[in-house]
């Protein structure tokens, strides 16, 4: 593609289209930018015209996003992938980008600052040197349009440097980031606090100026992140008498009148928070002069600052200072006075507790969200998180002193409630948070908290003030209560007694029919855990399991509300329904599989029903059961053809086969062998046409593995027989090209004992393989099943692996999501073969001794001694 004029209007009416809501417009346009992105010349094609300004903004800015998108996919080169942009582009491409981002409108900035970022994760510092310099030149240039867009830019190609393993190659690259970028960088922060009082009375000047502060102090966080450099070490009077600054700055030109987003002033204070809590994390010996200036202002920032939510992150990082610094021994002094312990319980903790109005807006009208941040854990910048953080860190060393002072509170908050409960609930909910926070002193997702403070009396908390709120007859009924009381069971479910934990299980399930989506989830969040929780002979409590004729109960129960869902297509839950379903059927005791279930049978053979993903593995797996207790009901129902025609859809699926795999196995082993003769022959020849149209690893390991379940349940002459059937002679191809080929990629501990016995089987019991043509592939698949015993598993993969299949579905699709207690782990089927090598070598020693040692001296020493011991262990002398 020429830059030419024209290619330039052609392009920019391609993306003009992509901007269509008119799909018949928009996805040819697409369509045809893919095609042609591959082209030499097309991404400078595209950074010209979003260079140009007689261009239409939004197509300019159009421009830049699929700019950004190609680099994205294709600037990384994979080893074994071609290189999909041409070298002489690359270079012309890092020449003109930096200069063209710089002076670009914000809009466009953003997204060349992407591109440059993504550019420079592969290329810098080895294949883009220059661009430290040529950010570190516009420094000088005193346009903030410009500085800023450097700023952002260095923000994005360092912040990795957060959070990447340290290696000698991290280390040299940050060692030429700081040499070239350190002083520049501090130069400029100077610069900039002296214009943030040249400008004092200049509003507009000042947002921009302290937007770059910002900026600058993010670059300073990941330049100082892995290690403390020298240079910033020098230089740290600098940084720390300015950061101390602006954490006491007070700017009110610059104040918002918006509660909810952060302004400049709160991100500022933020990130200097951020700052010196790292310093004071991992450089504290360096930093400790200044550390007592900076309590100060953290402590006056806290005690000041107001509940609005803006304040939010400001708050939580100065209270994150707090408490990394009250963790340190040598500056728990800081501390200790009992009427600083007060203060900071008084002022700072208990006001960060409190339940706020923009808490119960969030409650109600976003319950998700509010899950999310209470019990899932994404709560980790909210103010509740941090207060109950620096609660545990001045436990540690204050323990007694603190649970006195929070006692009085805790009490006196329980008598502000008790007075007027419906007008001073949210008192109740900060003694419950208070008691949690004290009280938890390390837990586990799996069993909650697991130590906690023998100082807080849980079981007589509990007793008094949790159970009651519980046991109120309406559950709807002040739901944040509700919610805390049913957080409160659940977390200390390993810690209370185990009455009080099972005797709580009616009230939470009364609590599953509340009007309050975070009460009704919580609800069912405890009973899952509270169910989860083993006796003292560690034997979980799952009731099926423990007693086959409470199957019944439950089907009874659920029954009616799985039919609701099943004719109403409610496709959030027909994947659970699926799975219950199965492991409800898996757990019957009787020869038959009920009525009940078989008149459902039909139905779960609809194609429409394997379109949807999420239904496939669960779906399967509830065929495979009806497989395993009623293989005889199916028959008599005349559906096997339907069943093979499910496992005909899955195999032709590159994504799917393996569920294909695994229902043909339920069948080969649970259907008599005179039911399935009609439909064998087609069976195989559905194998071999997907295998000879799209192969991948995956499948062939599933097919090794299948061919293994069938000489197992058949025997190996009947494989060898069906196979030769389709084509003479083809079981050699087979031999080769796919068994000893690959069976050292099978992997999965029940796969890989399954394709033991079934190989060894083929040696020692096929007449066939030691007749010609099939007696010169003996010693091969011999040396080739002893390298499948004592080698690793062979996890290379093809090129074909990489296609993914395309999705043509349209519109929600529901996920996959395994309930935690219907895992169906796979069984072994082998349970009689103990050792497999010991199987191959029982086997072997039935061969007349001439003939062993013959075989034996046909395969390479290493696999032939390997063998020797096999044999050895068995009692068989090879002499």
């Amino acid at each position: 593609m020429e830059l030419t004029d024209d290619n330039l209007l052609t392009l920019s009416e391609y993306l003009r289209h992509t901007l269509s809501p008119d799909v018949t417009v928009r996805r040819p346009a697409e369509k045809f930018l893919e095609s042609v992105e591959l082209n030499q010349n097309y991404p400078l094609l595209l950074l010209h015209l979003v260079d140009k300004s007689e261009i239409e903004m939004t197509i300019r800015i159009a421009g830049a996003i699929v700019f950004k998108n190609y680099v994205k996919r294709n600037w990384k080169v994979d080893e074994d992938s071609p290189n999909k942009i041409h070298a002489q582009d690359r270079i012309a491409i890092k020449k003109l980008i930096v200069n063209l981002m710089l002076h670009s409108p914000d809009s466009i900035q953003k997204q060349l600052s992407d591109s440059v970022s993504v550019i420079g994760k592969y290329d810098f510092p080895e294949q883009w040197p220059e661009l430290i310099d040529q950010m570190v030149e516009k420094f000088g240039t005193g346009d903030f349009h410009v500085i800023n867009g450097v700023l952002h830019t260095a923000h994005s190609l360092f912040k990795r440097y957060r959070y990447e393993f340290k290696s000698q190659t991290l280390w040299v690259e940050i060692k030429y980031v700081l040499d070239k970028f350190a002083k520049p960088l501090t130069d400029l922060f100077v610069a900039t606090m002296g214009l943030t009082e040249a400008h004092a009375n200049n509003v507009g000047a000042l947002k921009v100026i302290y937007n770059s502060l910002v900026i600058l102090c993010k670059v300073f966080y990941s330049l100082n992140f892995q290690d403390l450099p020298e240079f910033f070490e020098d230089n740290m009077e600098v940084w720390m008498t300015n950061f101390h600054t602006l954490l006491t700055a007070n700017v009110p030109s610059l104040q918002t009148g918006d509660d909810e987003e952060a302004g400049v002033i709160e991100q500022l204070k933020s990130q200097v928070c951020d700052n010196v809590c790292l310093y004071a994390q991992k450089y504290d010996e360096e930093f400790q002069q200044y550390l007592p200036r900076f309590v100060t202002a953290a402590w006056n920032l806290l005690t000041s600052t107001g509940q609005q939510p803006k304040f939010d992150a400001l708050v939580s990082n100065a209270l994150q200072f707090l408490a990394t610094v009250a963790d340190r021994t040598q500056y728990r002094h800081l501390f200790e006075d009992p009427n600083t312990l007060s203060s900071i319980c008084e002022k700072v903790i208990i006001p960060n507790m409190e339940f706020r109005e923009s808490d119960n807006e969030i409650f109600e009208d976003n319950p998700e969200e509010y899950i999310r941040r209470d019990i899932e854990g994404s709560d980790v910048d909210t103010r509740r998180r941090a207060a109950c953080d620096l609660v545990k860190v001045l436990s540690k060393s204050f323990e007694s002193k603190i649970m006195e002072i929070f006692g009085a509170y805790i009490q006196a908050m329980l008598q502000n409630y008790a007075a007027k409960p419906s007008e001073n609930w949210r008192s109740k909910d900060a003694a419950i948070y208070l008691v949690t926070s004290s009280a938890s002193k390390g837990q586990t997702q799996k069993h909650g908290v697991t130590q906690y403070s023998e100082l807080v009396p849980l079981p007589d908390f509990a007793a008094q003030h949790i159970k009651p709120e519980l046991e109120k007859p309406d559950v709807n009924e002040c739901p944040v209560l509700k919610a805390d009381a049913i957080k409160f069971i659940m977390i200390f479910r390993s810690i209370l007694p185990r009455e009080q934990i099972v005797g709580s299980i009616p009230q939470m399930i009364r609590h599953l029919t509340a009007t309050s989506p975070v009460v009704h989830s919580y609800a069912a969040c405890a009973i899952e855990k509270i169910l989860a929780i083993k006796s003292k002979e560690n034997v979980p409590l799952i009731v099926c399991k423990s007693n086959p004729n409470a199957v019944a109960s439950f089907e009874e129960a659920l029954f009616p509300t799985f039919q609701g869902i099943l004719l109403q297509d409610i496709q959030e839950f027909i994947p659970y329904v699926f799975q219950i379903l199965a492991l409800l059927l898996e757990l019957q005791t009787g020869t038959d599989v009920p009525e009940s279930y078989m008149a459902l049978f039909p139905c779960l053979l609809s194609p429409l029903l394997f379109e949807r993903q999420g239904n496939i593995h669960p779906l399967n797996r509830l065929l495979q059961a009806f497989v395993s207790h009623g293989s005889h009901q199916i028959i008599q129902q005349g559906k096997v053809n339907g069943l093979l025609g499910v496992f005909q859809k899955l195999i032709a699926s590159r994504a799917n086969d393996h569920e294909g795999f695994l229902l043909i196995q339920a069948i080969i082993e649970h259907f008599p062998p005179d039911a399935l003769q009609p439909y064998i022959n087609q069976i195989f020849v559905l194998l071999f046409q997907r295998l000879s149209s799209s192969k991948t690893t995956k499948f062939v390991k599933n097919l090794i593995v299948f061919f293994s379940y069938y000489i197992i349940r058949y025997g190996a002459n009947n494989l060898v027989t069906i196979i030769d059937s389709i084509q003479p002679q083809m079981f050699g191809m087979v031999i080769e090209r796919v068994i000893i080929a690959d069976m050292q990629k099978v992997s999965g501990g029940v796969d890989k004992k399954v394709t033991a016995v079934g190989m060894a089987n083929l040696l020692i019991d096929c007449p066939a393989m030691l007749e010609n043509p099939y007696v010169t592939y003996f010693p091969r698949l011999l040396a080739s099943l002893v390298e499948f015993f004592e080698l690793p598993q062979d996890e290379s993969q093809t090129p074909e692996d990489q296609i993914l299949d395309i999705d043509d579905s349209s519109g929600y699709q529901a996920a996959y999501s395994q309930l935690i207690f219907a895992r169906n782990p796979k069984k072994d089927p082998l349970t009689s073969i103990a050792d497999v090598r010991i199987h191959l070598a029982q086997g072997l020693g039935r061969f007349e001794p001439q003939r062993l040692r013959q075989l034996v001296g046909q395969i390479p020493e290493p696999n032939a001694n390997h063998l020797k011991s096999y044999l050895q262990t068995a009692g068989i002398t090879v002499s």
